[in-house]
């Protein structure tokens, strides 16, 4: 006060600083006049100064390039200069009055001075945002807005003076402030518009640019900048071209690099060795035995290996996030001041005596504290968003980059699915870490905070809320354990069915050729009958503990209520503390359920590290494995002195002592005997294993064909380019070379047809002949080449030969080593190695080693022996180690092996409409249909679909349940209203027992209500999922194969897994939500209703208002969800390639331009995921703003009826207003996750409309009847074509094959071979005529009837994860002995003996921890258990040396001499011994005879054999 004297001087009726009858006790309410001069007039000034240094920084920090001097800008500066001048004219006007005489006191001058010249740093901040691009202020809109408001409090006094005193007292006074009002207004406004863009800035211009950058403070504030795009959303579907695309400090390119950078730095030296031993328990390295359990491989670390990563992260984001927590504190300061407020409001309703507009104060106040809470609140989440984009972007890159380097022991450590696991699963556990994190400290102060408040209201009895709280901690944490088992039991069982369901439909060809859908069908059905036993139990418990939750604030009010009103009479229960103590207990409760979502969040974030650092440290490949040398001093190509080379540190070395050296521009060919070392060969040259002694120079580039063909999902132009410039002249050569040209042709797109995921729609001959055609395109100066002519027909493999590899072929002058099993090439090429168990055996010119007479001439002398007595030729054997493609022959026209009929079945169906016509060749050649992404609401038949399956008696009971639980809560509120209103005489209340008893009573049969209709929402979910999962499975199971060639895998596993997830959990827990929130909602406007009847007037159209943001944000999020959704998979597809591919790509040297593209597609889903993260916030805070209208209005109308209203009425209503809030926002999220999710129910039941198969079986048909006994088949003018658009790819096929007859099936590349085996299994049905079997017509047979007659070998062998018993013998028909005969028959037994469990031995996926050879056998093996009448072969030794292939001869010779058999033949050899030889050509029968007329016709089938060079 002695410093308001000092300053203001003690004029009469200055009445000092401050006056608490002239301010507050009044019904007309002013500020003393040195309040307003000095408090009022420096807050904006202190603001500013305080400021300034800080944004000052951050202005030299940032540049954006500048502006160019606009009309707004001139306005502002003029305006300011106008400012300054007027304040400083009072400045020295008030001199000039106190040199006249007239005694002014110091603050007369002062204010204007400083107020004045904190103008002009104003006016310099403006400018100097000009020159930094900066084209909305916040900083200084919050100035101005807080000097308008200084501004107007001196007004409205100045008019007050005036009204009492009249205006000619002192007019320049006041000029000067209706001036300076008028001039701040203006700036005000000034600043609220949005200045030009800038110049010379570095941010891409784009013309559809994110609209943040550029609008105005206010617009990004309240999100209203998105309001664009929701607005289009509701008028159109939206497609990716319509969002904007990634702001420069998102994207990939700047965020990874700098990762990496980080990562690096932080990555220590001493971790960096940390083996992948410790990353994999139980690996043999030799046979790859044992895949440990995913988690169990990413968990182990010896060292902290999370450290480093935890602090490169922190490093990159640490204060941002920093930031992002300032506002979440801020936030929490206004949610406290709330309910102090409503305790001021409610004090105010109970004193009649109180001026009016203390109520309208209070009112106002409450809604401006809600608002700032609102706007912090949310630039909080919008901040934790933004950093988690970035995040899931920094670690999708550095594990995309570890891909491209990892070594062949860390790529055995680390499966597809678990990288893919990465980057899906565990950032999203990082990214939610980031919204949580701070629940882990900040919940505990909350809940600390609303204890200190209680106890102020309630003294002692707040303390019996902990006792509450102790009561429901070990009852929650007793059902969340037990739920948590549950959970993982169900987890379990989920995890065994997608494995079977993902073996079931990568081999799904296999188990319709067998007819064996029913036998695993019944498997899958009886594992998901467990697991939906489990989750019935799990959502039962969850009922539970939400009823504890939610009856936990009643528990709490009550018992303080219940002690505090019993334990001393004089205790009176008012208004102000019960409705006030509610509300803290809100408040208290949302902190108590938050505190373990976080503590949980940052468990599983913890775990998600680790695995993350785990994977991040696995070894990486030696760059000093291979020096590439450019120099020309040496002389030869590839030269290795002494090397010692392993796959990885732990195991023994798989090439020893290997001195080679290749001359530039020879042919060198590797031979030696299935695991000799071939293959590990060439992956030393490429660096590839690891270097344990000696050197090894390679010079120039190299290209790679790898045995297992890698194809890319592009088109075949594509793949054969590699990344390369088009050039037409050398490309039409390597595709003639190739022998790729009849299938371009036959290709609906030509070079432009797509080829599906891993290849699928093409053979494997197809798929070799592009992957060579890849390598020749390059024109490297080595190739490596891996048996490429394994894969391909015999005339094809010369025909590649001659014109590729041999010495007058495309690449006669480059440095080929050619690994091969193709005998009759050898005295073709200029030095042979031939190794034996990884050491090189023999080395020299193919005539040099028959001279030797050692090793090598042994080894050619059992091949020759062997092939004379199977018919010389071109034997194309491959000894394919490794893995066959996961998706192996998912195509029927894959079945067998022919290429060209199967490619033209690439032709679509679909062409979307929204393609234009030129790109209609390029759709044409589309195989794979796309995910089909709904735009527009999703239909209500869908829900309709939904509750049907759950059971309409269930729908009505749930709603009669959540009715009645709702009103028992509103009588709660209400008994509660009057209890705080009963009279109070001697200080006491009357009736207190009967209170708490009601009162207690009313709350238990509220949570009684709430856990019935929960259970009841969520059985009925589960009731749901079990029918619809039934409809999904039969309808697949049921699919002919057409249509799991056009449905890429990946979309049917998704149906299962991610879509059946939605249903059985996603749905049933968003639809309670909404129900509870929807029903909680009409008590909330009830009760306000009830007690402010005329808020009904303002409730109407707020609620309007909320229903046109909810219909504009859910139609405009479910959009932005899908588009989201099917830019996800891309990405996971292109990690799934390059981990495939990475040795090819490493070759190729193309890790730059993968990288490119996997940043691409990075960015392409960042580009989705931040409109939608936006779009929440957008709705969120349009959301609270009018929760908040509808709290201002209960307010205000309870203040205006304030006469006729009791304290506990009004309480009863404000305190249910601020829950509104929560209520509004969750109601449109539940709503938003049902939309979004219920599209899982129409993608399950997409396949209702499906074409289907035929039945599987027949009644009636075949019943008491044994028919097949003979074996004879007869093809009456059978024609087929694989789809209605397509060519016939038979044409009227007229032959009979008689009983027990051998038959050898031959033609070129594409004459229909395996063709008319698909019609035989009918795996597509005839087009016209009839197949006959044993005189039966198979089209009235049932189609397992007719499969489990007819055994097939097919080309490529498969096998599912499982036992070794359960994959020769899957319907358990057939004892061990029969089994072990079958496995000795077919050379396996003493394999199979040695093996640690014989037939209860497991298979991995794919069978991949068997060769290939070892595979063929065991599919040999299925087929004698078997001993069906027909056997069709295809080709089915392929894979085996000779010597194993003769055994397989004579054993199909004597266990099958009872049965007709089909030989489908790509080597003439093949079918030399048959009875008779069926020769096909274009889809017709050319010829059909014995060997010996078919050679003295000399047709088509002895042009075949000249080819071949057998004639």
């Amino acid at each position: 006060m002695a410093a308001g004297g000092a300053l203001c001087g003690s004029r009469e009726g200055s009445a000092g600083l401050w006056n608490w009858n002239q301010t507050w006790y009044t019904n007309t309410p002013r500020f003393t006049w040195c309040f307003e001069r000095t408090v009022v007039a420096w807050i904006p000034c202190a603001y500013l100064w305080i400021c300034f240094p800080f944004y000052y920084l951050y202005l030299q920090h940032k540049t954006k390039g500048y502006i160019r001097m606009s009309h707004v800008f001139k306005a502002k500066m003029v305006l300011g200069f106008i400012l300054v001048i007027l304040c400083f004219s009072n400045v020295f006007f008030i001199l000039w009055e106190i040199s006249q005489g007239i005694p002014r006191a110091p603050a007369f001058f002062i204010s204007p001075a400083v107020v004045g010249i904190t103008m002009i740093l104003a006016v310099f901040l403006t400018q100097a945002e000009r020159m930094k691009g900066i084209q909305s202020s916040g900083i200084l809109l919050i100035y101005w807005l807080l000097s308008f408001m200084a501004a107007v409090v001196m007004f409205s006094s100045k008019v007050q003076h005036a009204l009492e005193r009249g205006f000619l007292e002192d007019h320049f006074h006041h000029v000067t402030t209706y001036l300076y009002v008028s001039l701040v207004l203006g700036e005000l406004v000034l600043f609220c518009l949005v200045d030009h863009p800038p110049f010379f800035s570095k941010a891409v211009n784009s013309p559809n640019q994110c609209p943040e950058a550029s609008t105005s403070f206010l617009s990004k504030i309240t999100y209203w900048w998105f309001s664009g795009l929701v607005w289009k959303g509701c008028q159109r579907s939206l497609k990716v071209d319509d969002l904007w695309p990634v702001r420069k400090e998102d994207s990939s390119e700047e965020i990874v690099s700098w990762a990496e950078r980080v990562w690096k730095k932080c990555h220590s030296r001493t971790q960096q060795k940390v083996g992948s031993a410790t990353f994999k328990k139980g690996q043999k390295s030799e046979t790859g035995i044992a895949e440990a359990e995913e988690t169990e491989v990413l968990l182990q670390s010896e060292h902290s290996q999370s450290r480093p990563l935890l602090k490169a992260f922190w490093s990159m984001f640490g204060t941002y996030f920093l930031l992002s927590t300032v506002c979440l504190v801020i936030c929490d300061v206004f949610l406290f001041s709330i309910p102090k407020l409503l305790s001021l409001f409610l004090e105010f309703i109970e004193d009649q005596e109180a001026p009016s507009w203390h109520g309208y104060f209070y009112a106002f106040t409450m809604f401006l504290l809600a608002c700032l809470q609102t706007l912090f609140e949310q630039r909080y989440m919008y901040m934790c968003l933004v950093l988690g984009l970035r995040l899931k972007t920094a670690v999708t890159g550095l594990v995309y980059r570890k891909i491209l380097v990892m070594s062949s022991a860390s790529r055995k450590a680390a499966t597809v699915g678990e990288i893919v696991n990465l980057v899906s699963v565990d950032v999203q556990k990082l990214m939610d870490l980031i919204i949580y994190f701070n629940g882990t400290w900040l919940a505990p102060i909350r809940i600390i905070i609303c204890f200190v408040f209680l106890w102020q209201l309630l003294g002692p009895s707040a303390l019996t809320s902990i006792a509450v709280f102790l009561f429901l901690l070990p009852l929650n944490f007793m059902i969340t354990k037990k739920r948590s088992q549950f959970q993982e039991t169900q987890m379990k069982h989920k995890d065994e069915r997608a494995k079977l369901t993902n073996a079931i439909l990568s081999d799904i060809k296999v188990i319709k050729l067998y007819g064996w859908e029913k036998t695993f069908t019944e498997k899958v059905l009886g594992i998901r009958k467990q697991e939906l036993q489990a989750l019935k139990r799990s959502q039962i418990l969850f009922s539970a503990s939400l009823a504890s939750f939610h009856s936990s604030t009643f528990l709490t009010a009550f018992v303080m209520f219940a002690v505090y009103t019993l334990v001393d009479n004089t205790h009176v229960l008012d208004a102000q503390k019960a409705f006030v103590s509610l509300t803290l207990i809100n408040i208290l409760n949302s902190a108590h359920s938050f505190l373990p979502f976080s503590i949980n969040a940052a468990v599983q974030a913890k775990v998600s590290l680790k695995r993350l650092a785990a994977f991040l440290n696995l070894e990486e490949l030696n760059p000093e494995s291979s020096s590439r040398n450019t120099s020309d001093c040496v002389q030869a190509s590839i030269t290795i002195r002494n090397g010692t080379f392993c796959w990885s540190k732990e195991t023994s070395p798989c090439l020893r002592r290997i001195d080679l050296t290749v001359p530039q521009g020879s042919l060198l060919a590797v031979v030696g005997q299935v695991g000799a070392g071939k293959s590990s060969l060439l992956s030393a040259l490429l660096g590839e294993l690891e270097k344990m002694d000696g050197c090894m120079i390679m010079k120039d580039t190299a290209a790679y064909v790898p045995q297992q063909a890698w194809i890319q999902n592009a088109s075949v132009e594509d793949n054969i380019l590699f990344g390369k410039e088009m050039n037409e002249t050398w490309f039409n050569r390597v595709i003639d070379a190739c022998a790729l040209q009849p299938d371009l042709e036959s290709f609906p797109a030509g070079r432009k047809s797509e080829i599906g995921e891993k290849g699928i729609n093409i053979s494997g001959g197809q798929k070799q002949r592009v992957n060579l055609a890849r390598a020749v395109y390059q024109k490297a100066s080595i190739y490596l080449l891996d048996d490429p002519l394994s894969a391909v027909d015999a005339h094809v493999g010369q025909h590649i030969f001659e014109h590729v590899l041999g010495p007058n072929g495309l690449l006669k002058d480059k440095t080929r080593v050619l690994v091969t099993h193709t005998i009759n090439i050898l005295p073709q090429v200029d030095n042979i190695v031939f190794l034996v168990d990884g050491t090189i055996s023999e080395i020299g010119s193919y005539q040099e080693l028959l001279q030797r007479n050692g090793a090598f001439a042994e080894f050619l002398h059992s091949h020759i022996t062997a092939e004379e007595q199977a018919g010389t030729g071109f034997p194309a054997l491959g000894d394919t180690k490794g893995t066959i493609t996961s998706r192996s022959g998912l195509s029927q026209r894959k079945l067998f092996s022919d290429n060209l009929v199967r490619s033209s079945a690439m032709g679509r169906e679909t062409i979307p409409a929204s393609q234009d016509s030129t790109t209609a060749a390029a759709t044409k050649g589309r195989l794979m249909k796309e995910e089909k992404t709904q735009h527009s609401r999703v239909n209500t038949s869908i829900y309709a679909a939904y509750l049907k399956a759950t059971g309409l008696p269930l729908c009505v009971y749930t709603i009669l349940l959540f009715t009645c639980q709702q009103a028992v809560s509103f009588s709660r509120g209400y008994w509660l209203s009057m209890w705080t209103d009963d009279p109070v005489h001697n200080r006491t209340q009357q009736h207190t027992e009967l209170r708490v008893g009601v009162f207690g009573a009313l709350g238990v049969i509220q949570a009684l209500g709430r856990f019935a209709s929960t259970a009841a929402v969520l059985l009925g979910g589960v009731l749901a999922s079990h029918k619809l999962f039934l409809q999904l499975l039969r309808n697949v199971a049921r699919s002919p194969m057409v249509f799991f060639e056009q449905t890429p895998i990946g979309n049917l596993l998704n149906r299962f897994s991610r879509e059946m997830d939605a249903i059985d959990s996603v749905i049933p827990d968003k639809l309670k939500s909404l129900l509870g929130f929807l029903f909680n909602l009409l008590e909330i406007y009830l009760v306000i209703i009830v007690a402010t009847p005329r808020a009904a007037m303002a409730i109407v159209p707020l609620t309007v208002l909320y229903a046109a943001f909810q219909h504009f944000y859910v139609i405009t999020s479910c959009q932005l969800r899908r588009i989201e959704a099917a830019s996800r998979s891309p990405i996971y597809s292109h990690i799934s390639e390059t981990f495939q591919g990475s040795s090819v790509i490493r070759a190729h040297k193309a890790q730059e331009r993968f990288i490119l593209k996997s940043n691409f597609l990075v960015d392409e889903n960042q580009r989705i995921c931040f409109p939608g993260a936006v779009a929440d916030r957008w709705l969120a805070t349009n959301l609270e703003f009018l929760s908040n209208g509808i709290v201002l209005f209960a307010a205000l109308f309870a203040a205006v009826g304030r006469t006729h209203l009791s304290p506990g009425t009004a309480g009863f209503s404000i305190s249910y207003a601020l829950q509104i809030t929560g209520v509004l926002n969750w109601m449109v999220r539940s709503w938003t996750e049902i939309e979004n999710n219920i599209v899982s129910v129409e993608r399950v039941r997409e396949y209702l409309r499906t074409p289907k198969e035929a039945p599987w079986t027949l009644n009636g048909k075949l019943q008491g009847q044994v028919w097949l006994t003979e074996g004879r088949i007869e093809f009456r003018n059978y024609s087929l074509r694989y789809r209605p658009n397509l060519e016939l790819a038979l044409k009227h096929v007229n032959l009979t094959i008689n009983g027990q007859e051998k038959i050898g099936i031959t033609g070129r590349t594409g004459a229909g071979k395996s063709t008319l085996a698909v019609g035989l299994l009918r795996l597509v049905e005839a087009a016209e005529g009839a197949i006959l079997i044993d005189g039966l017509d198979i089209a009235q047979l049932g189609l397992h009837d007719l499969r489990t007659k007819i055994t097939v070998i097919p080309q490529d062998p498969v096998l599912f994860s499982g036992s070794l018993r359960m994959n020769l013998d899957p319907l358990n028909q057939h004892t061990d002995a029969d089994i072990w005969t079958a496995l000795e028959l077919t050379q396996l037994k003493n394999f199979v003996a040695d093996l640690p469990d014989q037939l209860e031995y497991k298979c991995t996926d794919q069978g991949e921890n068997l060769s290939t050879g070892q595979k063929q056998l065991v599919c040999l093996a299925r087929a004698l258990l078997r001993k069906a009448k027909i056997l069709i072969l295809d080709e089915a030794t392929a894979a085996v040396d000779l010597e194993t292939d003769l055994q397989i001869q004579s054993t199909l010779r004597t266990q099958f001499k009872d049965s007709t058999v089909l030989t489908i033949a790509h080597r003439i050899n093949t079918v030399m011994d048959c009875d008779r030889i069926l020769v096909l050509e274009n889809g017709r029968v050319a010829e059909f005879d014995t060997l010996e007329h078919l050679i003295a016709q000399k047709g088509p089938f002895y042009r075949l054999m000249e080819e071949s060079g057998l004639a």
